[in-house]
């Protein structure tokens, strides 16, 4: 089977794990791994998956998951900033916790919230929760995330991280169909450098990048 260039570096990728029902590749410049794209869901089955997720925005246990991201907004920015909360899903927590605060925050989703009105507009700072392993072409998104942002501004991610010590049969969150690319830390040093971020801030699963 051909192996297709890496979609965020444009480097080769070499085969790397072969499931029953799948093929994950990794990239030979910035180690990330990916699905082979002959595996991606169609839009289709890709939406009535996320229609699945229970993601209630007042959950308090979903929004304890995503408070690494909404802790970090609220020291760096305050009520007078503006922010998008890019992937938002069915229901975003980080929308109502900040809302809740009083701040101001768009959503932006592919699936449920298309207004791409928000895609002409900048801001002070973006969320990005659960949803970096989603993108099948990781470059393109980067490089509009990039544009989206004011001078200073900041991109805050969550997403678990491939390193080597994980055992990639076993790791759970391969697992989802709809997660397609693992990045690895040098991804997001490769990201940096590229779209000229001045710093990178990676704990655990939090990665912000600051302009």
């Amino acid at each position: 089977m051909e192996t297709p260039p890496c979609p965020l570096c444009r480097a080769t990728t070499i085969l790397f794990n072969k499931q029953k029902e799948r093929i994950f590749l990794q990239c030979s410049n910035c180690c990330s791994v990916l699905l082979h794209p002959q595996f991606y869901l169609s839009a289709k089955d890709e939406a009535a998956h996320y229609r699945q997720h229970n993601n209630n925005p007042s959950d308090t246990n979903y929004q304890k998951f995503i408070s690494p991201v909404t802790k970090r907004v609220l020291d760096d920015f305050t009520v007078d900033n503006t922010g998008l909360d890019f992937g938002s899903g069915t229901g975003s927590a980080v929308v109502k916790v900040l809302e809740d605060n009083h701040y101001c925050i768009k959503q932006y989703d592919s699936f449920f919230h298309t207004d791409v009105t928000v895609l002409k507009q900048k801001y002070d700072y973006i969320t990005c929760t659960e949803v970096a392993e989603h993108f099948k072409d990781p470059y393109k998104e980067f490089e509009l995330l990039r544009k989206l942002l004011r001078p200073k501004g900041k991109l805050y991610i969550m997403t678990e991280l491939f390193d080597t010590e994980k055992d990639f049969a076993l790791w759970y969150y391969k697992n989802d169909p709809t997660h397609v690319f693992f990045y690895h830390k040098k991804a997001f040093e490769w990201i940096k450098y590229t779209f000229g971020y001045n710093d990178l801030y990676i704990e655990k699963r939090l990665v912000v990048l600051s302009l």
